[in-house]
């Protein structure tokens, strides 16, 4: 049977994930700050216990950001890429994760380049499943990642409205966003070339935050109180599916950040494509830019979940 999104022995989506639940796993992650910085000796939460990281697709902050997580939670881990493993000789994504639950881990963290492998892993294995982004759904603790940024800077998420900005289509991060953030009541405008943002997202939110399609960067600058950007992903459209004035139409120029409200954050999932959907200067900006608190969050965030994850077995 398909697990369920309240299933605690696992994080496949934020879609589906009670406002509840949500604001716990920030408040977790808020509180383990300090031992994911590695200023305080690691915890010993999951002493004993073993993370298996499957990552079928490359990643840097993700992948590195969950073997850092599991470590200042006291659990060792086991590391797996798909060139480095037997999916590389003709093994099925399943088989390997029945194989590596065999060897005794207690939770498979997940990557993949297809939408629902996460989801079809968790239905075979009794081991804990967490979705590290697959294919073009959702990318979860990104999405929380980013909540927590923004409750840094915001304090609630009621009243406010973010232009996520780019490549939408394509974006697990951004579908992961749109769940987590309208379910808590932020209103969430799309922004974009109409061939990257369909107006079919507008019928993705969670509630009470609405989703809005708009296709002008200039005009509605003013009227956020952040704004993501978003990687262009060429490897996942065809040639010339992206136009060559993607820059001048939609990238974030130091011009068009100085008609931002002046509190309003600048996010962006990473990693960045410096002069195309941002330009360096923006991107290293001291006052408004939250990129790297993002790094930094994501191994809260992770610690979070894993605890969350395994508190149920």
């Amino acid at each position: 049977m398909p697990v369920a999104a309240t299933d605690r022995r696992h994080l496949l989506a934020l879609e589906g994930l009670p406002q509840g639940e949500i604001l716990t796993l920030l408040e977790v992650a808020t509180s383990l700050r300090e031992a994911a910085s590695g200023r305080i000796s690691p915890l010993d939460r999951l002493a004993g216990r073993v993370i298996g990281n499957l990552f079928f697709e490359d990643s840097t902050r993700t992948r590195h950001s969950f073997s850092l997580a599991a470590i200042r939670l006291g659990a060792d881990t086991l590391d797996l890429t798909g060139r480095a493993s037997s999916v590389s000789k003709g093994e099925t994504l399943l088989d390997t994760a029945r194989t590596i639950e065999a060897m005794g881990v207690d939770a498979l963290v997940i990557r993949s380049r297809e939408a629902g492998v996460p989801a079809m892993i968790a239905e075979a294995v009794e081991c804990s499943v967490i979705n590290a982004g697959d294919g073009r759904h959702e990318h979860p603790t990104q999405g929380l990642i980013d909540l927590l940024t923004l409750q840094q800077r915001w304090g609630d998420f009621t009243d406010h409205r973010i232009a996520i900005v780019g490549d939408i289509a394509a974006s697990r991060v951004a579908r992961s966003a749109i769940h987590g953030l309208t379910t808590l009541g932020t209103d969430v405008l799309l922004v974009g070339p109409s061939t990257l943002v369909p107006r079919t997202f507008e019928q993705i939110a969670a509630g009470p935050g609405r989703v809005t399609v708009g296709h002008d960067l200039d005009e509605i600058l003013p009227q956020v109180d952040a704004i993501m950007m978003l990687r262009v992903q060429f490897e996942r459209h065809s040639p010339g599916a992206i136009a060559d004035d993607y820059r001048a139409r939609y990238g974030l120029t130091q011009a068009r950040a100085s008609r931002l409200q002046p509190n309003a954050p600048i996010l962006h999932p990473g990693p960045v494509n410096r002069g195309l959907e941002i330009d360096a200067e923006v991107a290293d900006d001291p006052e408004r830019s939250v990129i790297l608190d993002q790094v930094a969050n994501g191994v809260a965030v992770r610690m979070a979940v894993l605890s969350r994850c395994l508190a149920q077995r």
